[in-house]
């Protein structure tokens, strides 16, 4: 496998990256079955990435459909140690305006039917999740919009939910009486699995729409979504191409690299033999020999 430090998850519009030289399509077998795609890996002047298109080629995955824990395993195998998330949002507030971007520090869930740990069948581990964003690959990537001139909200919350279809109006009233920021459908699960994982993870949430509360968006259409998001999609090409460099030559200060420390609840001798193999890439520095 490669030594990939920079993973980049491409949401809806995001399906490839411009500019990419050596190109290299990885399969990456998991212990949880296959990734939503191939993984690309390559260079961005001169430096080495791995991407992952989240719906899949075609994006022909629903959100409740992917595998969360084969896509976070499969960057954490290619030795991924920062993950940038690209997504299309709804906005729940009038001053964040469809085609601002924003860099969410926390999450809501309203999911239901989804897996989000590496844990379980014979190992019990908690990690710390009050600040689920890494702050300092967060706080990277506002540097580097700003610095493009692009419209960007440093932190707010994102509310996660189960879809397919969005919200109903009665649904989306109800998420603005709790001050959420943005809402979707896929970056709760991700956040989570990078944590245990031990790698960090920020989104860049690319606002398509006001979801259905603003009465001028009673007329919602897909059609519209997507214009706005094709226009955001290439502001955020851009950025990656720019912070790239910067988080090439970063070194992790944040305690994402060490989520794991004093996490795991169960004793080594109790974990089953074929847990400990599956999961050696994410527990293996926490095993005694």
């Amino acid at each position: 496998m490669t030594n990939t430090r920079i993973g980049i998850i491409g949401g809806t519009g995001l399906y490839e990256i411009a500019g990419l030289k050596k190109k290299e399509t990885v399969i990456v077998q998991t212990p949880f079955g296959s990734p939503s795609d191939a993984y690309l890996t390559g260079e961005l002047d001169g430096i080495s990435v791995a991407f992952l298109p989240r719906h899949g080629t075609g994006h022909r995955l629903l959100p409740h459909e992917l595998n969360f824990r084969a896509n976070m395993y499969g960057f954490k195998k290619l030795g991924v140690e920062w993950i940038i998330s690209v997504s299309a949002v709804g906005s729940m507030k009038e001053v964040i305006e469809p085609l601002h971007m924003v860099v969410p520090d926390q999450f809501v869930d309203r999911t239901r039917k989804r897996i989000d740990t590496f844990f379980g069948n014979g190992i019990a581990a908690h990690v710390a999740f009050s600040q689920p964003i890494c702050p300092q690959l967060s706080g990277e990537l506002c540097r580097t919009i700003e610095k493009l001139g692009f419209p960007v909200h440093r932190e707010g919350t994102y509310l996660c939910i189960e879809g397919p279809q969005f919200s109903t109006k009665a649904e989306s009233a109800l998420y603005r009486s709790w001050n959420v920021d943005v809402i979707g459908m896929t970056n709760l699960q991700e956040a989570k699995l990078a944590r245990e994982a031990e790698m960090c993870y920020a989104t860049i949430a690319l606002v398509t729409d006001y979801d259905c509360w603003r009465e001028e968006e009673d007329n919602l259409s897909i059609e519209m979504i997507i214009d706005n998001l094709t226009q955001n999609t290439e502001k955020v090409k851009e950025v990656i191409r720019t912070v790239i460099p910067d988080i090439a030559t970063m070194d992790r200060t944040c305690p994402c690299g060490n989520a794991l420390n004093n996490a795991i609840l169960t004793p080594q001798e109790m974990i089953p033999d074929k847990v400990k193999k599956d999961l050696k890439i994410i527990i293996g520095k926490y095993l005694k020999e």
